[in-house]
């Protein structure tokens, strides 16, 4: 069934624009990415969705009764609890309980049957669950929501959005405001999260593990590719070698036959043939080449090598007002050192980024620095000490008060600010184009250390892999913040844990940190005891359901197999190049559709499967 239904979507906006007869449609239970270059209108098309824009032309329809939810552009604030807060995102059970207080016997029973439907009895214990993912203990999710800063208090208006349990939910940048341990525990929901999803988000890794298919905004038009980001690359790259290698036919063609008519033309003789060449040269087919606009690219300069280790804490206290927040640091970093901090937000990965920074004086203990070393310090908040009046130029020129124009607009050219952008004003600069200037003024001294907090919150995709690329390149040290996984994954080769007051070596990668994670959160095993009477009775009981729970397995594997082996017939259809010819879009679809359906119900015999084997484990 079609959740949502978008035909010939238009939308103009501002003078431009930017859906032009766009479709898409949504099924229960899909999780499809939404991805497009900055401007494309990926937000603009979810204001829309939820009614809060009207387009010009076309149609976008929600099945009947169906809930929709999506995170407010505004943080909630007031003096409710954060608890509170998020129970206020499900107004059916608030009307349900107040109707029970005044509701007729008759009309009692239908809406104590309603709320037993929707759970409202674990509703607490649900939102509950849901702002721990983010971030919030028990005591912090009993305070008021005006304590909280507008970054944590837009944790709690995805958690609202969260714990709504709709039938389609839209995110837009859901991880902008997470750290990496919750951005974690997001993707894991919403992989279990049994409505469907339409997420806008330039991390890649959430596209990767959480979506099942990615609707790319591009010209007006949406076009659905299965499977997550890296496979969206793969195929569009695929179609694009495919398209330019014809248009390079049909231009080798068009010069061939242009060469003969330019000869020809005029001759008596050759008259009729120019005349056919000419009639033939106007029947080829006109083919767009796929021109990707200029790459994004960033260039780090290269720092002047000092010995190691270039930076070592001894014993080292740090906090703020007296009061510390890590205690005995002893630590070393290294040129060649490229170390990620992991730990939840307020654990002090910050304030430790600024000990370093020197931006904060050691409690107690030694810090040793390299004489010649250089510090290199990106941080989101460094974007409030901009001047909006201000252009990049005027910036970079006060940070290198001896450098001449030139040297100041090639520093910025290394992050892709060229000559328009180096000469807007600040406050007419988007998000990324000012985390771009914040990198540029980070790296005008060619530092040996660069310290990156959360560099990639207003990056796309494409300035996030620039990124990554020009910190492989790059030949110093690297100490990063992030909440991206994959820029941990490609960047990093030591891992810092940041918990508990301290800071530790972790040794693992990050897929080990995702399981400490889900260790951690299990719930406590039961702590009653039973009777040796009863444990028998229990396990005798399970042994007598090993029979069906065999069959149960046997049939989940043979339909995994079956399953497997249809997704593999689909794939290597849709490799071939001739299913995209024109006038095969409806097969292109139903492939599409297909695949998605097989990726659910091998993931509902796989979890058959498992609960089979679980059973049979325990009764053995």
């Amino acid at each position: 069934m079609s959740l949502l239904v978008i035909s010939g979507a238009v939308i103009r906006l501002g003078g431009r624009t930017l859906l032009d007869g766009a479709d898409l449609t949504i099924d229960q239970g899909r999780r499809i990415g939404l991805v497009g270059r900055n401007g494309a209108g990926k937000s603009t098309l979810l204001r829309a969705i939820c009614g809060e824009l009207t387009i010009d032309g076309g149609d976008i329809r929600l099945a009947n009764r169906a809930r929709l939810a999506t995170v407010r552009q505004e943080a909630p604030e007031g003096p409710a609890s954060l608890l509170d807060t998020v129970l206020l995102g499900d107004p059916e059970r608030l009307a349900l309980l107040k109707e029970a207080e005044t509701a007729e016997p008759m009309r009692l029973a239908e809406v104590h049957e309603r709320l037993r439907a929707i759970g409202a009895d674990s509703a607490p214990a649900r939102a509950a669950t849901i702002l721990a993912g983010l971030g919030f203990d028990e005591a912090t999710q009993a305070r008021p929501v005006a304590e909280f800063s507008g970054g944590w208090r837009m944790r709690v208006a995805l958690a609202t959005a969260l714990f709504a349990a709709p039938d389609l939910l839209l995110l837009d940048e859901p991880t902008n405001h997470l750290d990496l341990e919750a951005t974690m525990w997001l993707e894991g929901w919403i992989t279990r999260f049994p409505g469907a999803v339409l997420i806008v988000s330039h991390d890649r890794g959430l596209l990767d593990r959480a979506v099942e298919a990615i609707a790319h905004l591009d010209k007006g038009k949406i076009s659905l590719t299965p499977g997550g980001f890296d496979e969206f690359v793969r195929i569009r790259t695929e179609k694009a070698m495919q398209q330019n290698a014809a248009a390079a036919q049909i231009v080798r063609e068009r010069a061939h036959i242009q060469s003969f008519i330019d000869r020809f033309r005029y001759k008596a003789s050759k008259a009729r043939q120019a005349q056919a060449r000419i009639k033939a040269l106007e029947r080829l087919p006109q083919i767009d080449s796929v021109i990707e606009d200029t790459p994004t690219r960033f260039n780090f300069p290269q720092p002047q090598r000092i010995a190691p280790p270039i930076l070592a804490l001894d014993r080292v206290t740090i906090g703020y007002d007296g009061k510390p927040i890590l205690r005995n640091l002893s630590l070393t970093i290294d040129m060649d050192d490229r170390i990620a901090l992991l730990g939840a937000n307020g654990n002090g990965k910050s304030t430790l980024a600024k000990l370093i920074a020197e931006r904060l004086e050691p409690m107690s203990g030694e810090m040793r620095r390299g004489p010649r070393l250089k510090v290199g310090y990106f941080a989101q908040h460094q974007t409030e000490e901009l001047v909006m009046s201000e252009n990049p130029i005027d910036h970079m020129a006060r940070a290198l008060p001896r450098a001449l124009p030139p040297q100041v607009r090639a520093q910025l050219a290394r992050f892709g600010l060229d000559a328009d952008r180096a000469e807007t004003p600040i406050a007419n600069l988007s998000g990324g184009e000012k985390a771009r200037l914040l990198l540029a003024l980070a790296t005008r001294d060619a530092p040996q250390l660069l310290i990156l907090d959360e560099p990639t919150n207003h990056l796309d995709i494409d300035a996030r892999e620039a990124l990554v690329k020009a910190l492989s390149d790059f030949e110093g040290a690297v100490l990063l913040i992030t909440h991206d996984p994959h820029l941990v994954d490609l960047v990093a080769d030591r891992l810092w844990l940041v918990a508990d007051g301290t800071v530790k070596p972790f040794d693992g990668d990050l897929d080990d940190y995702r399981a400490l994670l889900v260790e951690r959160a299990r719930p406590a095993a039961r702590t009653e005891t039973i009777t040796r009477k009863d444990d028998r009775r229990e396990r005798a009981e399970a042994r007598a359901a090993l029979a069906p729970l065999r069959k149960q397995a046997k049939d989940a594997e043979a339909k995994l197999a079956k399953l497997t082996a249809e997704r593999a017939a689909i794939e290597t259809k849709m490799a071939d190049p001739a299913l995209y010819a024109p006038g095969r879009a409806s097969e292109i679809t139903a492939a599409n559709a297909r695949l998605a359906a097989i990726k659910r119900e091998a993931a509902a015999a796989e979890e058959a499967w498992l609960a089979a084997e679980e059973a049979m484990e325990a009764a053995s």
